[in-house]
C-alpha cells in the first residue's frame, strides 16, 4: 500500500503513527491488526521501519552490513551457516549481487550507488523477514530506474506474505502498476482509498475524469493541489465524496464481518510459513530481542572494530597528538631538579599533563553523533539493547586508551625526571589511563546530550577549563571560596592531579628546600651565599633552632600541605577517577534510554485569523505559552502589518513550510514566525520614522 500526497499532506506523519513512532499523547484513536488492538510492544517485534535517510556504516561492505544485521536480528539458535545463507538469499532478492563486496561509502569514500544504498537500507530491516514493513519515501532522491527496482523489491517482499506500507511522493507509471492499494492525503484527510485500477472511476464520478494517456497519480495530485489553493472549501468536497464512495462500495455485511483469523492465529500462521525468523514457535514465545545480552555486545564490538580498522587515520591522528604533546612536555621540562623553582615547574607539568589527557578525549564527541541515528533506528525495533551498546562501546575503547596512556607516560615520566622508579611509573601510567577513561566517558555522555558537534566541542572545552581552574593548581583548596568549593570536588582534573602529586612528593625522606634555598624567589634570592648564611644564623638564634645551609626546611609532605592536599591517598584518587568514568557511562545509558526513543510529538492547533478570509494554522512542538503569546502578537500587529499582503512571500522566503495561494495559511515554528513578525514591525517603524 502506498500513501500519496503533496508535501505537508501528512504522509510521513501517518506512517510514523502506524509504526508507533509518535508519542501516544499526540494521537487519538487506535491501531488494530486483524480487528484487534495492536500493542506497541508486539508491533516492535513483528514490524520494521525503513527511514527516508540511508543510515549505514560507510566502511562496511554490503555483505558485511547485512551480515551484522543478521547477527543482531536472527536468533542464536540459527547456525552461522544458516545466517550466511539468509544473507546471500537476501542479496539476490535485493539485486545486490554485483555490489556485495563494495563498501557503502560516504562523501570521502566512493561506494555503492544511491539505489543500491537504498536497497541495503531496506535489507538491514527485513533480514528477519518482518510481518509488517513501514517505509518513509523509499524512492526519494532516486532516478526512475532505481526507484522502480526498489519498489519491485518491495513487491516481492509483499508477495512473500508481508504487509508493506510506504509513503511515496509521485510514483511513475511503472511503479503504479506494482502497487496494490493507494491512499491519497490532503492536509491530513483521506481523499481516496482504494486500488489503482479504481482511480479513474472515482474521479469520473467526482465529475473530474482523468484524460486518456495521462498519468493517473499526477492528475490526482494536481487536482488535489488545485482544490487546496483555489477552492474556497479546499478539498472538503473531495473528502466527503470519498466517504460516500467508500460506503457505496462496501456492503454492510462486509463491514461488520469479523476476520477469519484472530491476531494470535495469524501470527502463528505467518511464523509457520517462515516469516519473522526469530526462533519462536508461536506468538506467545516471541522474544523481545533475538539474542542474549552478551551476544549483542560481541556483535556491536565486532562491527565497531571492523569499521574503525578501515579508517586507521582517526586513531593515528589521536596517537600522534598524544605523542607530540608528550614530546613537547619532555623537552620543555627536561630533567627537573629538586630546587624550589623545580618544584613549581613540576606542579605546572602535572597540571598541564593531566588536563591534556582530558582535552585529547574531545575527539569522542563526533563518534556517537555520527552513529546516533543508526543507533536509534536499530534500537527502535529491538535489534539490540541500549545497555549492550553502552557496554560494547566502553569495552572497545579500553585497548586504544591503554596504548595512548603507555605512549604518554613513557614519553614524559623518565624524561622529566619524575620520582618513584618503576613503581612510580606504574602508578603514573595508571593515573593517565584512568584520566583517559574518565575523560572519554565524560565526553561520551555529553555526546548523548548535545545535538551538534560544534556545540559539543564548545561545551567540552568550557567545562574542562572550569575543571582545571578548580583543580587546586591555580588556587589551593584552602583559598577557594566556600560557594565554589563544591566545584572543586566534582572537578575531574582534581583527582589525577592530586594523585600524581602524592606519587611525586609522598616520600618523607626526600627534601625539596634546604637552608639557603629558602630565599630563592624572594628579594634576598640574589644576595651572596655568605649573606644568606648570616641570615640563617640570625634566624636560628631567634627561633632557637639550628638552621644551617644544608638543613632540610621543606619536605614533600610539607609541599602537599601547602597545596591543600591532605585528605585522601593517591590510590583513593585513582579509584575516584575510575569511578567517575563508570558514573558517566551510566549517565550515558540513561541519556540513551530517555532521550533516544525515536518518537516525536505532533500537535496542530487552529486559530481564527480576523485579517485573512480563511483560518491561520500554526504547527508547534514548543510550549503552549509561546503559542498564546504569538496569537496575541498577531491580533495586535496583524492589521498594522497588512498581514495577508506581506506574510505569504516572507513564508516562502524563509522556508517555514507555507502552503501559499490566496488563502494565507501558515505552517511553521512559532519562534521562527515570531522573529519574522518582529522584523516586519521594525521595518514599518523605520519607514514611518523616515
Amino acid at each position: 500500500m502506498a500513501v500519496l500526497g503533496a508535501s505537508g499532506s501528512g504522509k510521513s506523519t501517518l506512517i510514523d503513527a502506524l509504526a508507533n513512532r509518535i508519542s501516544k499523547e499526540s494521537l487519538k484513536g487506535s491501531i488494530t491488526l486483524n480487528g484487534e488492538t495492536l500493542e506497541s510492544k508486539l508491533l516492535r517485534v513483528i514490524s520494521a521501519y525503513v527511514m527516508q535517510d540511508d543510515l549505514l556504516f560507510p566502511m562496511l561492505t554490503v555483505e558485511e552490513t547485512l551480515m551484522f544485521s543478521a547477527e543482531f536480528r536472527l536468533p542464536r539458535s540459527l547456525s552461522k551457516k544458516k545466517k550466511k545463507a539468509r544473507v546471500q538469499a537476501l542479496i539476490d532478492q535485493l539485486g545486490l549481487r554485483k555490489a556485495a563486496q563494495t563498501v557503502i561509502g560516504d562523501e570521502g569514500h566512493r561506494g555503492v550507488s544511491g539505489g543500491e544504498r537504498r536497497r541495503v537500507s531496506i535489507g538491514t530491516d527485513i533480514i528477519h523477514d518482518p510481518i509488517v514493513l513501514f517505509l518513509d519515501e523509499p524512492t526519494s532522491g532516486l532516478d526512475s530506474t532505481s526507484a522502480f527496482m526498489v519498489v519491485k523489491v518491495l513487491q516481492r517482499i509483499a508477495q512473500s506474505g508481508s504487509i508493506v506500507i510506504m509513503s511515496i511522493h509521485q510514483p511513475s507509471y511503472r511503479i503504479m502498476n506494482l502497487l496494490d492499494r493507494l491512499i491519497f492525503l490532503s492536509r491530513g484527510n483521506t481523499v481516496y482509498n482504494g486500488s489503482p485500477s479504481s482511480l479513474p472511476r472515482f474521479f469520473a464520478e467526482f465529475s473530474h475524469p482523468i484524460p486518456e494517456n495521462e498519468n493517473k497519480t499526477e492528475f490526482a495530485l494536481d487536482l488535489i493541489r488545485e482544490l487546496e489553493e483555489n477552492s474556497h472549501g479546499g478539498t472538503k468536497a473531495l473528502v466527503e465524496f470519498n466517504k460516500q464512495w467508500q460506503a457505496r462500495r462496501k456492503p454492510r455485511t462486509i463491514i461488520t464481518r469479523k476476520p477469519n483469523f484472530s491476531l494470535k492465529e495469524a501470527i502463528i500462521a505467518s511464523i509457520s510459513r517462515g516469516k519473522l525468523v526469530s526462533g519462536a514457535t508461536n506468538e506467545s514465545s516471541l522474544p523481545d530481542f533475538a539474542n542474549p545480552f552478551w551476544i549483542e555486545i560481541i556483535v556491536i564490538a565486532k562491527r565497531s572494530i571492523t569499521n574503525s580498522k578501515r579508517m586507521p587515520e582517526l586513531f593515528a591522528i589521536r596517537l600522534g597528538a598524544v605523542l607530540i604533546t608528550g614530546f613537547i612536555l619532555a623537552t620543555m621540562f627536561w630533567q627537573l631538579d629538586d630546587s624550589p623553582k623545580g618544584i613549581q615547574e613540576r606542579l605546572g607539568f602535572f597540571a598541564f599533563a593531566m588536563s591534556t589527557t582530558f582535552y585529547t578525549c574531545a575527539e569522542a564527541i563526533p563518534v556517537f553523533l555520527q552513529e546516533k541515528y543508526i543507533f536509534m533506528r536499530e534500537t527502535a525495533y529491538n535489534a539490540y539493547r541500549r545497555s549492550s551498546y553502552v557496554l560494547a562501546q566502553s569495552l572497545i575503547s579500553i585497548p586504544s586508551l591503554i596504548i595512548l596512556s603507555i605512549t604518554f607516560a613513557g614519553t614524559t615520566f623518565f624524561s622529566v625526571g619524575l620520582a618513584g622508579g618503576s613503581a612510580g611509573f606504574f602508578f603514573f601510567f595508571l593515573t593517565i589511563l584512568a584520566s583517559f577513561w574518565a575523560g572519554s566517558s565524560f565526553v561520551t555522555f555529553l555526546s548523548g546530550i548535545v545535538p551538534h558537534v560544534i556545540l559539543g566541542f564548545t561545551i567540552v572545552v568550557a567545562i574542562l577549563a572550569y575543571f582545571l581552574l578548580f583543580s587546586g593548581f591555580f588556587i589551593s583548596k584552602n583559598r577557594i571560596p566556600l560557594y565554589w568549593l563544591w566545584f572543586h570536588y566534582i572537578s575531574l582534573v582534581k583527582y589525577p592531579y592530586e594523585g600524581v602529586l602524592r606519587n611525586e612528593f609522598d616520600d618523607p625522606n626526600k627534601c625539596f628546600v634546604r637552608g639557603v634555598q629558602m630565599f630563592d624567589g624572594s628579594p634576598l634570592g640574589t644576595a651572596s651565599e655568605a649573606m644568606k648564611l648570616k641570615l640563617l644564623e640570625s634566624m636560628s638564634g631567634v627561633l632557637g633552632v639550628n638552621i644551617s645551609g644544608s638543613t632540610c626546611v621543606t619536605t614533600g609532605k610539607d609541599l602537599l600541605v601547602q597545596q591543600g592536599i591532605s585528605d585522601i591517598s593517591k590510590w583513593d584518587c585513582l579509584w575516584i577517577i575510575v569511578g567517575w568514568g563508570f558514573f558517566f557511562r551510566v549517565l550515558f545509558y540513561f541519556t540513551l534510554l530517555l532521550g533516544s526513543k525515536n518518537k516525536r510529538s505532533f500537535k496542530m492547533r487552529r486559530y481564527d485569523d480576523r485579517y485573512c478570509h480563511t483560518r491561520l494554522y500554526v504547527g508547534h512542538i514548543s510550549s503552549r505559552t509561546r503559542t498564546r503569546d504569538l496569537e496575541r502578537l498577531f491580533s495586535r500587529y496583524g492589521r498594522f502589518l497588512g498581514f495577508c499582503q506581506t506574510w505569504r512571500p516572507m513564508v516562502r522566503g524563509v522556508d517555514l513550510g507555507g502552503i501559499g495561494g490566496n488563502s494565507c495559511p501558515v505552517y511553521g515554528d512559532p519562534l521562527a514566525i515570531l522573529s519574522v513578525v518582529l522584523f516586519r514591525v521594525l521595518v514599518e517603524i523605520a519607514t514611518i520614522s523616515n
